[in-house]
């Protein structure tokens, strides 16, 4: 825990500037804004779950308890969440008084909410694919529910106590080193079992963009800073706020004009990751509602059996002359641990895909399959999906173009069937991201406003390091991965205040650093113990 001794030197004892000017700030229009938001938000959340759940029979109450807890606990680390990515994205804007407090967590909470909304959901899905297979297949069972509870209560924790201090430590790289945890725990407990534990491959790609992001930050906006000084001759940009006083409109605007994309681009990025555990969450409790994409159309439908009879004839030209019998998903779910293509893979890739045709073509639609085949076919989906993914031309079968054009096209299908998201998840995601903006933002804000540089932050500076986080976010939602928006802009921050001659206070950066480092080894081994312990419960 010395990062977090450190960071207490972040928050003095003597209140600063900021912190008075700040003091007592409320906005009533912000506030009933915010709070009509939340009661239609909740109005809509519970008339699409109440109809997802209409035609599910459940004995008991069991099963919804539990769905109701494991939703409160997601949703509670995208509350924890709030208070360190989304403050971030108010802080500039609420430091330089381009918009009251209340009214720019508001602003920002609208501005996430159309991020969450129009994001795409690969991220999401990118960090489910971190955790082992073996996890995501069982995520019905007990395990499964070890897993999530784990995963999310470490992730709320290390948050919590990081925000305590004004340390803005990312919940990207908390949510990624409980992955971690959780997954090293379960091979750690089947060590002479066949477990392959983690997606290294996938992790080592997730670990550089939390990596190289910050590095990116501090070095772009330090040159978007020395650019500006160099072409916009604008004296007052390169000023510091003075008292409560707002800065003039074009500044003004430009402050509030990155405060609205750095949120938006924080909800289609952070917001995203929340959404992939809480769909593990409905798959686990209700997968009669939730496993399979029950808003595909029939046309959806006759095209995704056309392609899985494609798939299957192109799979089979090339399974070697009397191939022995495998069984197809063990087969499979080898492939996808071990990376290694043996002679009866594509054989049982076939043969899964072939099934997956029966079940699909027998009952035309996706929500006629029977409840108890819904898990299992999901299951089929996602095995077969992932191993088509993971098949690189330069290792395994040498499918022609149009072969892997027609595979790529299947693949999108098994995605669009298992990979969804519904909006009131969406919606509950930003509403739990603004809700904790509101009331977590000014450690956070402080922090980045004074704590950072020996000097006050200028406009300039608050808005180059908002414009690199936009630009920076924007990028790895192209390429489907996570990143933190919380380090990006802290560092554009630090990197305006080297380039700016201000001098940084070593004491915060080391701070930060000490956060980053420290916090994926910390929420690792917090999760992987928290898996053990719920694993022997459940």
């Amino acid at each position: 825990m010395a990062d977090l001794a450190t960071a207490v030197h972040i928050i003095p004892s003597s209140p600063s500037l900021l912190e008075r000017r700040l003091t007592n700030r409320r906005s009533p229009a912000g506030i009933w804004v915010f709070v009509l938001a939340l009661a239609a938000g909740l109005g809509y959340i519970g008339v699409h779950v109440a109809h997802d759940l209409d035609n599910v029979t459940v004995t008991g109450i069991g099963p919804y308890l539990l769905l109701g807890l494991a939703l409160t606990i997601a949703l509670g680390f995208e509350f924890v969440n709030g208070f360190h990515d989304t403050a971030n994205a108010v802080a500039t804007v609420i430091y330089t008084n381009s918009l009251p407090p209340q009214i720019a967590v508001v602003w920002s909470g609208v501005c996430n909410l159309a991020g969450v909304l129009l994001s795409s959901g690969t991220v999401a899905f990118a960090v489910i694919t971190l955790l082992p297979v073996e996890l995501i297949l069982k995520v019905s069972s007990g395990t499964g529910f070890a897993m999530v509870f784990a995963l999310l209560i470490a992730a709320i924790l290390w948050n919590l106590g990081t925000w305590w201090f004004g340390l803005p430590a990312s919940s990207s790289h908390t949510m990624v080193g409980s992955i971690i945890g959780v997954g090293l725990a379960s091979q750690l407990m089947n060590l002479h079992g066949s477990a392959s534990g983690l997606d290294w491959s996938q992790v080592t790609r997730v670990l550089e963009a939390l990596l190289i992001s910050p590095l990116l930050g501090f070095a772009l906006a330090a040159i978007l800073l020395l650019l500006s000084k160099r072409f916009l001759r604008f004296p007052a940009l390169y000023q510091a706020p003075k008292g409560s006083q707002p800065p003039p409109w074009p500044i003004r605007a430009l402050m509030v004009g990155t405060c609205t994309g750095v949120s938006f681009f924080h909800g289609s990025n952070d917001g995203q990751k929340g959404m992939g555990l809480i769909m593990l969450i409905l798959i686990g409790t209700v997968p009669t509602a939730y496993a399979l994409n029950h808003d595909t159309s029939p046309a959806d439908v006759q095209s995704f059996i056309a392609a899985s009879a494609q798939a299957g004839q192109i799979l089979d030209r090339h399974v070697e002359p009397n191939t022995p019998d495998p069984d197809a998903r063990t087969e499979i779910t080898k492939y996808i641990e071990t990376r290694k293509l043996q002679p009866t893979t594509l054989l049982a890739l076939s043969q899964l895909v072939d099934e997956l045709n029966r079940e699909v073509s027998a009952y035309k639609t996706l929500k006629a399959i029977p409840a108890q085949a819904q898990s299992t076919i999901r299951n089929d989906m996602y095995l077969t999906g992932r191993a088509l993914r993971m098949m690189d031309p330069a290792h395994d079968p040498a499918f022609s173009s149009e072969e892997r054009t027609a595979l790529k096209n299947y693949q999108g299908m098994l995605d669009k069937a298992t990979k969804f998201i519904p909006i009131w998840v969406k919606v509950a995601v930003a509403l739990a991201l603004g809700l904790g903006t509101m009331v977590g933002w000014k450690r956070i804000v402080v922090t980045v406003g004074e704590r950072i540089g020996k000097e006050q932050m200028t406009y300039a500076q608050g808005a180059s390091a908002g414009l690199i986080t936009m630009a920076t976010i924007f990028a790895a939602d192209t390429w489907s991965l996570p990143v933190s928006t919380t380090h990006i802009l802290s560092s554009g921050v630090a990197g305006t205040m080297a380039a700016n001659g201000s001098g940084l206070r070593w004491s915060t950066v080391r701070a930060i650093a000490a956060g980053w480092v420290f916090t994926l080894p910390a929420a690792a081994l917090l999760s992987g113990s928290l898996y053990l312990l719920f694993h022997a419960i459940f």
